[in-house]
């Protein structure tokens, strides 16, 4: 596939129509046609269905375009870093983040990402769905124990931990009968109700309590905030109680087993790590020293 006449093609098919493209381009509508023509014979496969006074991509030349035209922008990139004798972070870096972990703590990173690079221009969204890099148009995701995926690379810049907390008025189980005490909870939403016991480390010890949920919210901030207003015992990241003062009316009761939490910081497998993406990946885990959530470097 020879890279001009894809590149050409790219140009088309993104202002719709070859005289759009020629005078953005400042090349002759006759020679994008040719380019376009070129590329169609050596697929074998029409790309775009030419009308007196519009074209339209047909299946293969949507997919096509969505394939490459992300591809051929990080080339254009590369090609000027080297050209230009530098390697250094430059444009625009979308990055998709978890909810939490975006009102936490990642706006002190950010700040410190973007003094650091001035020439990268950065957009952060918070959203706890799985995007997708390539149809959503993210250069970097962090997720929370991501699951294996081939099409990502990347590395584990944090880890975090489950505790039991209550409020410090709610007397701490003994566990001293053969059966779990039952305690007042709050939950999480969607599963919130759980007929489960809560098994958690105190000391050397482990404990179980039976958790009565009375009180289910849809934000682990509102979680802990119900529980430090007295609501009742619930399961939080450790992290979330990092922010807070000494008289918080909240007791740690201890740590939950089996229920490790690790952030990775996640790019495409496939498409080249630009130095922008370089660069942050690179940060973000030098903001975490210990690779705990609950210390920053910011």
């Amino acid at each position: 596939m020879d890279l001009s006449s894809l590149t050409d093609f790219n140009l088309v098919a993104m202002h719709e129509g070859f005289g759009k493209a020629s005078r953005i381009s400042g090349r002759s509508k006759a020679t994008l046609s040719r380019r376009v023509r070129d590329l169609e014979q050596s697929l074998g496969v029409r790309l775009i269905e030419r009308g007196s006074h519009s074209l339209r991509l047909t299946e293969e030349g949507q997919t096509l375009y969505e394939r490459t035209h992300g591809l051929l922008g990080e080339i254009i990139e590369a090609g000027a870093d080297v050209a230009a004798g530098i390697a250094e972070p430059r444009g625009l870096l979308r990055v998709n983040a978890p909810v939490l972990f975006s009102h936490a703590m990642f706006g002190p990173v950010a700040v410190g990402f973007m003094q650091a690079y001035p020439e990268v221009r950065l957009e952060v969204t918070a959203v706890d769905r799985n995007v997708d890099l390539i149809e959503d148009g993210y250069d970097v995701v962090i997720r929370v124990n991501p699951r294996p995926d081939a099409t990502l690379v990347g590395r584990c810049f944090a880890r975090d931990e489950i505790v039991l907390v209550a409020p410090a008025s709610l007397a701490r189980p003994s566990n001293k009968s053969t059966e779990p005490v039952t305690v007042p909870a709050v939950a999480l939403l969607p599963n919130g109700v759980t007929t489960s016991p809560w098994h958690f480390h105190d000391g050397e010890t482990l404990r179980t309590v039976m958790p009565d949920v009375r009180l289910g919210l849809s934000s682990l901030l509102m979680v802990r905030d119900a529980v430090m207003a007295g609501a009742g015992a619930a399961l939080l990241p450790r992290s979330l109680l990092k922010s807070l003062g000494p008289n918080t009316g909240l007791a740690v009761w201890g740590t939950v087993p089996d229920r490790p939490i690790e952030l990775w910081v996640l790019h495409h497998s496939r498409r080249l790590a630009s130095p922008k993406v370089v660069r942050f990946v690179e940060y973000l885990c030098d903001a975490f020293p210990t690779k705990t959530l609950q210390e920053t470097t910011g």
